[in-house]
């Protein structure tokens, strides 16, 4: 009984860890490049009464007796599937189609990456994110642009005042890796490598399996609604099933209290 009650207590303990992972989900629901979490979860050890194939004298091999002792979190991964397009008509707003990251430069030198391209300008003219992280390599548009064009390949061009043709300004390159789930999420939409994800490895927009520019849109969070709700109600009749064990094994306990000779 004492072990029923520790094993439904562990269960409780998991579906809060999925309630909060929901919750988060569904609050970053509008944030620009937001990949879903997914929590999982791992069976605890086990109290092996009878281990399998031990002799038996009813039929010489038994299937073994073996009671759990509860669950325990896994991780909480992150599932990077295209999220839907959102067309801005702002030629500083850009999407990844298909693998890759947008590399920014953190205030502390260090590079930071992400999948939100929604760009702007500083005073100086540089390209930056909203927090003012510089894109890497640089951007620097004249100020006297008139028009900005960004080609699938990354590479970007402006138009100015009496000339005809377009100027290179150079070009964006983007970062993927080999694992992108094991990516450390600082916030700010930002998210850094670990020993889990591997370096980056960086490349042209379009060539050894990354993905291309859009100019003009923004990807949207991939997170589905209906899903997150659905995993949401089923968190909940689970953490109440596990209370229930919880309550079920302190009556059984109560009873063998309440025994008299």
């Amino acid at each position: 009984m004492v072990r029923a009650m520790w094993s439904a207590a562990s269960g409780m303990q998991a579906q809060q860890l999925q309630i909060d992972t929901i919750a988060n989900n569904l609050a970053n629901v509008n944030t620009n490049g937001f990949k879903r979490s997914r929590a999982e979860f791992q069976d605890l050890l086990y109290e092996t009464v009878n281990a399998p194939g031990s002799p038996s004298s009813a039929t010489g091999t038994t299937a073994g007796i073996q009671l759990g002792l509860g669950v325990r979190p896994g991780s909480v991964r992150k599932l990077y599937s295209q999220g839907d397009l959102k067309n801005t008509e702002n030629p500083l707003d850009l999407v990844v189609q298909g693998k890759g990251f947008f590399k920014v430069l953190q205030p502390d030198g260090t590079t930071a990456y992400t999948r939100d391209g929604a760009f702007t300008t500083n005073r100086d003219g540089q390209v930056v994110t909203s927090q003012g992280h510089l894109l890497e390599p640089s951007i620097t548009l004249p100020p006297d642009t008139l028009s900005l064009t960004v080609g699938a390949d990354g590479t970007v061009s402006v138009t100015q005042p009496g000339q005809t043709q377009a100027i290179e300004l150079g070009q964006i390159e983007l970062a993927q890796f080999v694992n992108p789930s094991g990516l450390m999420s600082i916030g700010n939409n930002l998210a850094l490598p670990s020993n889990a994800s591997g370096d980056a490895i960086d490349g042209t927009p379009g060539l050894d399996g990354l993905g291309t520019l859009g100019q003009g849109f923004l990807e949207i969070s991939n997170v589905n609604i209906v899903t997150e709700l659905v995993d949401m109600i089923a968190a909940q009749r689970a953490y109440e099933l596990n209370s229930r064990a919880v309550r079920a094994s302190d009556e059984m306990m109560q009873q063998v209290n309440n025994l008299v000779r």
